[in-house]
């Protein structure tokens, strides 16, 4: 039987990289090697998946250099040569080993206002969007984002900038920010419109051509930031 050497990293920010010898098997994704690991070699190693078929996307890692979801990503596209290197999403703190932490991710969501702020009551009449209206279509281009931090990992300037929102926030912001229902247009513009914000994309589409859902949030950012403009020059901000 052939085998697969992978590289896992092991520990927190301090830790290192554990090789370890895989059976190889026909279709086997990136998530079915990791597992083979917990399961067999090592059952002190931890990652994090749930529902094993890019539904979640919690299973997000670092592949041989690059954010994806292991459990849609075959070991025969990105290891062809039998070697494989798995770390944890980068532009966050690790928990262990192949968990990273969220909590920063998160947060900057609600920095940017990521949460809708309903204009009508439960006693209202639900309020009616026509979908071939120009604002829900400019809000359904970003509207499948499910938070996977994929774009996170892979933006440049939030490893120079750890204050910069990121492109799931900022895309976030913009699909709400074309939701005529939400009542918080204004508080979300001024929100995203500092230094941490839309404004300091500098456009490297790293975030557009690794979204697992082909969504393209460099395309949302450059909304945000024609909207910010617009308000500033109309004293909105």
């Amino acid at each position: 039987m052939q085998t697969l050497t992978v590289d896992v990293w092991r520990g927190r920010e301090d830790g290192h990289l554990q090789r370890f010898e895989v059976p190889r098997y026909p279709s086997q994704t990136v998530l079915d090697v990791v597992t083979y690991i917990q399961r067999h070699l090592d059952a002190t190693l931890s990652y994090r998946f749930a529902c094993r078929v890019g539904m979640c996307g919690s299973c997000a890692m670092v592949v041989n250099g690059r954010a994806r979801w292991t459990c849609r990503t075959h070991v025969d596209k990105v290891a062809p040569e039998g070697r494989m290197e798995v770390r944890p999403l980068r532009n966050l703190a690790i928990v262990k080993d192949l968990v990273s932490d969220m909590t920063e991710f998160f947060d900057k969501w609600t920095r940017a206002r990521g949460y809708f702020v309903p204009t009508r009551t439960r006693r209202e009449p639900f309020a009616q969007v026509r979908p071939d209206s120009k604002e829900r279509q400019a809000a359904d281009a970003g509207i499948e984002c499910i938070g996977c931090g994929v774009c996170y990992s892979s933006c440049d300037v939030v490893s120079w900038n750890r204050d910069y929102l990121g492109p799931a926030a900022l895309n976030r912001a913009w699909t709400l920010v074309n939701d005529v229902r939400d009542g918080a247009r204004a508080e979300r513009l001024r929100a995203v419109a500092g230094d941490a914000g839309c404004l300091a994309c500098h456009t490297h589409l790293s975030c557009t051509e690794r979204c697992p859902k082909q969504l393209a949030p460099t395309a949302s950012i450059a909304g945000l930031k024609r909207a910010t403009a617009l308000a500033a020059l109309k004293g909105e901000l």
